[in-house]
């Protein structure tokens, strides 16, 4: 699914003996062109799953994860490739996310999971995602014309190695698209064969794509209205699920599929397990409050330009001009004991030019370096702040916009003590409907800053303009 350059990249750092040959495909028995052997694609997940879990952190939410493993282990029980050793785990990220590594490695964020209302919608996505394991779809687009480019990132200009960044979330955007419509639309049709031999509806893959393809809509549209990509789910198609004939006939083709057994689910006692889940940004993360940065265990504020939008990615802060020709990200390191912010810009840019001090704890300079603007002067700065340095790169398609560089760079101080609640996380919390409620109601009440009616109606499968029944069970955010 959306890690296929990850894994490329992995291919030669690695250095796997793929041997280039033909196999049978596990699902439709048909003869495939691929690079690498079963016990090599086993391999190859294993090492890339060390690497998501250091971009990503697991989410600790052991009820969670149990659920998530669980209901994942008995749709791969029923898989194509059941004597893979499937590994099913939850991070910690608040994008709308799910995807594969080759060799039954499958994550599913948090972020997804908070607009999920039921148990089958939960079982769609994973089964969705184990679908492209065992279609190997991860192994057959290994070799295709991709984004392997983007995996320069961003990261690279801070540590002074060579590479194309990646600013905006197009890292994201590209993986998340990884594959085309033919092996988005296999997937969803193992996924709905896993449903039915499983005991569930085969049918609730609609719903799944339904809501799913509703936050794609809204995220397309808030996206468009703050300038910047959308991020989005990769298994949502163009169109609504109800008007995709496509999809409905692989669904319906799995009805002969069905358990006669079926499965009695709640859709209480799933919502019970959401309820206190993390939504939007973490405490351990960083939350992003305005075109402020609040961050409780780094004693942390930063404040950006206010035309400048912000990206709390894994590994960076970015932050991005209206314009979209300017950025400027922001990564933590350790200094060595005893050095100063000039001493430490100089160990890691060896070929700083023109340092300078901005203030008794910061230091610039300009180095060269590949940016997706092109090869050029790049504006860096360290400044140190409760034993750590925050390195600052800055890089435009034009002049340096040196001015809210160091703006941000002098804006870098501790909390105060009116501030530490925006460094506190939202969370989920159930409510049961009352006479009178509704979504517009709600919203007055929640910690949401913006779009907040239309996020609760996304929250609990309403969207675009639905409305809660007296005694239903409801997520809300506190």
């Amino acid at each position: 699914m959306n890690i296929i350059t990850l894994i490329k990249i992995t291919f030669v750092v690695l250095g796997l003996s793929a041997l280039t040959g033909c196999a049978t495909n596990p699902v439709t028995g048909d003869t495939d062109f691929v690079l690498m052997s079963e016990e090599s694609e086993i391999k190859l997940g294993k090492q890339s799953h060390k690497a998501i879990i250091k971009q990503y952190s697991i989410y600790h939410d052991e009820a969670l994860q149990k659920l998530v493993n669980d209901l994942g282990q008995k749709l791969a029980e029923k898989s194509h490739r059941s004597h893979l050793d499937f590994k099913f785990t939850l991070l910690d990220s608040p994008q709308v996310n799910a995807f594969a590594l080759p060799g039954g490695y499958i994550y599913i964020t948090r972020g997804i999971m908070s607009y999920m209302n039921n148990e089958e919608e939960l079982a769609g996505v994973l089964g969705h995602e184990i679908g492209h394991v065992t279609a190997r779809h991860g192994v057959r687009q290994h070799s295709a014309q991709t984004t392997a480019g983007l995996l320069g990132a961003i990261a690279t200009i801070a540590t002074g190695s060579k590479g194309v960044a990646d600013l905006t979330g197009q890292l994201s955007n590209a993986l998340v698209r990884g594959y085309g419509r033919g092996h988005e639309l296999e997937a969803d049709r193992l996924g709905a064969e896993y449903l039915a031999v499983t005991g569930y509806d085969p049918h609730k893959m609609l719903g799944v794509v339904g809501i799913l393809k509703d936050q794609e809509t809204f995220e397309l549209q808030r996206a468009k209205e703050e300038n910047r990509p959308p991020r989005v789910y990769h298994g949502v198609f163009s169109t609504h699920p109800r008007n995709d004939q496509r999809l409905q006939e692989v669904v319906r083709a799995a009805e002969k599929y069905k358990n006669p057994t079926a499965r009695i689910t709640n859709p209480e006692d799933f919502l019970r397990y959401l309820d206190g889940a993390t939504f939007g940004d973490s405490e351990e993360q960083g939350i992003i409050h305005g075109n402020r940065f609040y961050h409780k265990e780094l004693d942390l504020v930063i404040e950006f330009p206010g035309d400048w939008k912000i990206d709390n990615q894994p590994t960076q802060l970015v932050a991005l001009r209206q314009d979209r020709k300017a950025a400027l990200t922001i990564q933590i390191d350790q200094p060595n004991r005893n050095e100063s912010s000039a001493e430490y810009l100089k160990r890691k840019f060896p070929q700083l030019l023109k340092g300078q001090s901005i203030n008794r704890r910061s230091y610039t300079g300009l180095v060269n370096a590949d940016t997706p603007f092109g090869h050029g002067p790049v504006r860096v700065a360290s400044v140190f702040h409760g034993g750590r340095a925050y390195v600052l790169s800055l890089f435009s398609g034009g002049p340096l916009p040196d001015q809210p560089f160091f703006e941000t760079a002098n804006s870098i101080r501790k909390l105060k003590r009116h501030e530490k609640k925006y460094a506190e996380e939202k969370k989920i919390r159930l409510v049961r409907v009352s006479k009178g409620d509704t979504f517009a109601k709600l919203a007055k009440k929640s910690n949401l800053d913006q779009y907040a009616e239309e996020q609760l109606r996304l929250l609990n499968g309403m969207y675009p303009d639905g409305e809660p029944a007296i005694g239903q069970l409801i997520k809300i955010i506190k």
